[in-house]
C-alpha cells in the first residue's frame, strides 16, 4: 500500500468561495493509503511548496495528490516540487477542482461533494502508479513555418537570424500573403509594398531560408524536436534554377483570359505569369487549366521565347522529406464567401465590392492602376458606401447560408476608416458614409486615426445597418439603411458600395491541424494551449502559432506574435537533448497476437513488429509481437483502445488504473 499525502488548494477564493476546503481534507483522510492531509491558501506558492516538501520527508511519502487548479497549469510545478523533495515526480496527481468543480458549481454542498469525489479518484489512481523515468530525444536543429505571409517571413527571418535553418512553405508561387494585396497601412498610411519587399527580398537573400513557393504540406509525422514532413512541390512547369524572371514569356503567351488571384478575379493575366512585380521568387508559373500547350498539345510560344530553356511542360509534383524540430503554423486567413448575402447585391453588381477588392483597385498595380473607379464603366464615383460588419458578429446560421460569424474580425473598422481617408484626400469631391454597429479602435493611435477621418476628412459615420441594396436602372445602386441614433430611414443613391467581408482562416487550417494533431476551435482558428500564459504555443508540443492563423489581428499584432512564436521555436532548436515522457505504452507479450491494429493507428510510427520467442505458461514459441520504441512514443493511448487482445497498456494510464478511478467515483 502506498503512503499517500493529499495537499487541498484554496486557490485564494477561486476554490474555497464555493468548496469546503476544510471537509475536503477531512473527507480524503479516510481514503486507503492516506496518511497525511492539509490544505493552504495558494499551495503553488513557495510556502505552499515547502509544505509539501515537509510532508513528503516527515511522513515518508510515497505519492501524493494535489486538489487545485487544472494540470496545464501546475502539474510541472508539483511535480518539480516533489522531485526536489526526493518523491518520484510520476507518483504525483492532480485532482482539478476548480476548473472542474468550483467555476462550474454554484451551490458548496453540491461542489464539495464533488471536490471530494475527485480526489477519491486521483487517490485511488496513485495507490496503483508506480515509478517512471523519463528518457532522452535529440532535437533537430531546423523549423518549418508554414504559410508566406508576413507572419511567417517575420518568424522565419527571427529563426534565420538566431543561427537555425528554416524553410518556409507557400501554396501559391510567391511569398509576400495578403499584405502583399495591400496599398496602405494604417495608422501610419505608409505603402504597404515598401515595407513588405524589403522583408521578402532578405528572405530570399538569407542563406539559413529555404522557400518552397508553390508547396503544400503533404504529411507530417514524429513528435517535438524530430518532425518528418513531406512537402508536395506542385508542378509549375518552369525550372526554378534556370528561370531569370525576364518576363518575356508572360508578353508572347496568346492566352490572355486567365482570372488574377492576386487581383482577386478583377482582372485578368496570361496562361503564363508572374504574381506580381516584386514576387518572391520571381519565377514565372504556367496555369496548366488553361496552357494550350498542356491541354491541347498546340502552342509551345513561351518554351521559343524562353532563353533560359526553363519551360518544361512535362515536369510533375515532386515530393520532398525534411526533418525538423519546430513547426510554426502561419496560415493566415480569407475573407469569407459572400454568396449568402443578395441584400447587399454583391453578385448583381459590379459596383459591390468586397473590402480587399477595393484595396486592389486602390493599389497602383491593381485593376484599374490606382484610380478609383466604378468596374462598371470606369467612371469615378461620387458617393460611396461603405458596409461594417458583413459576415461579423453574426451568428453562423441559415439566414446567410452559414456564412455569418459570431466573433469580431478586429481589422475592419482600421481599413474601412483607411478606405474612407484615402477616398477624401485623394477625391475631395466624393461623399463617404459608414453604415457601423460599433466602432473598435484598440489598438496605438487607432482611434485618434478614427476620429481624423470624422473630424478631418468628413467621412459621415451612421450607426445603423444596411438593409438592401438595389442597383437601378441609371447603374446607380440605391442604399437602403437605418439610422438608429435619429431613428430615420435613409435611402442613399451611391455610385459604389464596399461591403467590409469578415475573415476567417484560410481552407488549410484545418486538415493543416489534423497533420500537426494540433487543436483547432469551432471558427477554425487554431487554439492556443493558455490564451494568456502560452498565446503562441499549440496543445501539441513543438507546435507554435504564428498570426491569423490563431484568431484575427493586424499587422503590427501579427509581427509581434511572430517574433514570439520565432522565440519559442529557438528556444525550443538550442536544445541538444528533450525530455521525453515516460507515459509511454507497453505490449503484453503473452496476449499479443500480432494483428497490426495497433501499429495502425499510431500517429507517430512508433510501433514495430518483431519474431521473439514467447515462454506462455511452459510453452515456448515463436510469435509475432508488438514492440513500441518509447522514444517515438507520445503516450496518446490510440494503441491500447483500438487493440483487440488487450496486450496493450499505456504506463502511468493503465486500464487498472482507469478502471480504479471509475469505481472509486461510482462508490
Amino acid at each position: 500500500m502506498q503512503r499517500i499525502g493529499v495537499f487541498v488548494c484554496h486557490c485564494g477564493s477561486n476554490i474555497a468561495a464555493t468548496v469546503d476546503v476544510k471537509k475536503v481534507v477531512e473527507m480524503v483522510q479516510q481514503e486507503p493509503g492516506v496518511v497525511h492531509a492539509e490544505d493552504y491558501q495558494y499551495m503553488c506558492s513557495e510556502a505552499g511548496q515547502a509544505k509539501i516538501a515537509a510532508a513528503i520527508k516527515e511522513k515518508h511519502l510515497t505519492g501524493m495528490v494535489v486538489c487545485s487548479c487544472s494540470p496545464r497549469m501546475h502539474e510541472t510545478t508539483f511535480r518539480n516540487a516533489a522531485k526536489k523533495a526526493g518523491l518520484n515526480p510520476y507518483m504525483v496527481e492532480i485532482a482539478n477542482i476548480r476548473e472542474h468543480c468550483s467555476w462550474i458549481h454554484k451551490d458548496m454542498e453540491e461542489a464539495t461533494k464533488k471536490a471530494v469525489i475527485l480526489a477519491r479518484a486521483a487517490i485511488a489512481k496513485v495507490n496503483l502508479n508506480a515509478p517512471l523515468t523519463p528518457g532522452e530525444s535529440q532535437v533537430t536543429k531546423r523549423a518549418l513555418v508554414i504559410g508566406g505571409g508576413i507572419a511567417g517571413i517575420q518568424t522565419a527571418l527571427d529563426i534565420a537570424d538566431a543561427g537555425y535553418e528554416v524553410d518556409i512553405v507557400e501554396k501559391t508561387p510567391s511569398i509576400g500573403g495578403r499584405m502583399s494585396q495591400l496599398d496602405k497601412t494604417f495608422p501610419t498610411l505608409d505603402c504597404s509594398s515598401c515595407i513588405l519587399t524589403p522583408k521578402m527580398v532578405e528572405c530570399a537573400q538569407n542563406e539559413n531560408i529555404t522557400i518552397y513557393s508553390y508547396s503544400e504540406i503533404e504529411a507530417v509525422t514524429g513528435f517535438v524536436g524530430n518532425f518528418s514532413v513531406k512537402i508536395r512541390r506542385k508542378k509549375r512547369y518552369v525550372d526554378e534554377t534556370k528561370c531569370t524572371g525576364c518576363g518575356i514569356c508572360t508578353e508572347k503567351c496568346p492566352v490572355k483570359n486567365v482570372p488574377s488571384a492576386y487581383d482577386l478575379g478583377l482582372k485578368n493575366h496570361r496562361a503564363i505569369y508572374i504574381p506580381f512585380a516584386q514576387a518572391i521568387p520571381n519565377v514565372a508559373v504556367i496555369d496548366g487549366d488553361y496552357c494550350n500547350k498542356i491541354q491541347k498539345g498546340k502552342c509551345g510560344v513561351c518554351a521559343r521565347f524562353c532563353s533560359a530553356g526553363a519551360i518544361n511542360y512535362e515536369q510533375e509534383d515532386q515530393i520532398v522529406e525534411e526533418k525538423y524540430g519546430a513547426i510554426i503554423a502561419a496560415t493566415g486567413y480569407n475573407p469569407i464567401s459572400l454568396d449568402g448575402y443578395d441584400e447587399f447585391a454583391y453578385s448583381q453588381s459590379k459596383d459591390v465590392v468586397t473590402s480587399l477588392e477595393f484595396e486592389r483597385i486602390l493599389k497602383a498595380d491593381g485593376p484599374t492602376e490606382g484610380h478609383l473607379e466604378r468596374l462598371s464603366d470606369h467612371k469615378q464615383p461620387k458617393t460611396l458606401v461603405f458596409v461594417q460588419c458583413v459576415g461579423s458578429r453574426q451568428s453562423g446560421d441559415a439566414t446567410h447560408g452559414g456564412c455569418g460569424k459570431e466573433y469580431c474580425s478586429k481589422i475592419c473598422c482600421m481599413y474601412t476608416a483607411k478606405h474612407a481617408m484615402l477616398c477624401r484626400e485623394k477625391y475631395p469631391d466624393t461623399d463617404v458614409y459608414v453604415f457601423y454597429i460599433d466602432v473598435r479602435t484598440p489598438g496605438k493611435n487607432y482611434d485618434e486615426f478614427y476620429r481624423r477621418a470624422v473630424e478631418q476628412y468628413g467621412v459621415h459615420y451612421i450607426k445603423g445597418m444596411v438593409g438592401k441594396v438595389s442597383p437601378q436602372a441609371d447603374g446607380s445602386l440605391m442604399v437602403q439603411a437605418s439610422d438608429l441614433l435619429s431613428n430615420e430611414q435613409l435611402h442613399i443613391k451611391a455610385d459604389m458600395v464596399v461591403l467590409a467581408a469578415a475573415i476567417e482562416p484560410d481552407k488549410t487550417a484545418r486538415p493543416l491541424a489534423t497533420m500537426l494533431t494540433a487543436s483547432i476551435d469551432t471558427n477554425n482558428f487554431l487554439t492556443e494551449a493558455h490564451a494568456k500564459l502560452r498565446p503562441v504555443e499549440s496543445p501539441t508540443a513543438g507546435i507554435f502559432l504564428s498570426g491569423v492563423c490563431q484568431g484575427p489581428k493586424d499587422i503590427p499584432e501579427t509581427v509581434a506574435q511572430a517574433g514570439a512564436a520565432a522565440v519559442k521555436a529557438i528556444g525550443l532548436l538550442a536544445k541538444d537533448k528533450l525530455t521525453t515522457n515516460p507515459c509511454t505504452a507497453k505490449s503484453d507479450e503473452l496476449l499479443c497476437n500480432g494483428c497490426s491494429t495497433c501499429a495502425n493507428v499510431c500517429p507517430y510510427g512508433a510501433i514495430s513488429y518483431e519474431d521473439k520467442q514467447v515462454n506462455d505458461h511452459g510453452i515456448r514459441e515463436t510469435r509475432r509481437v508488438a514492440v513500441v520504441n518509447t522514444a517515438l512514443c507520445q503516450g496518446c493511448g490510440a494503441c491500447t483502445v483500438a487493440c483487440p487482445s488487450g496486450a496493450m497498456d499505456l504506463q502511468g494510464f493503465s486500464n487498472r488504473q482507469i478502471i480504479a478511478e471509475v469505481d472509486a467515483i461510482c462508490r
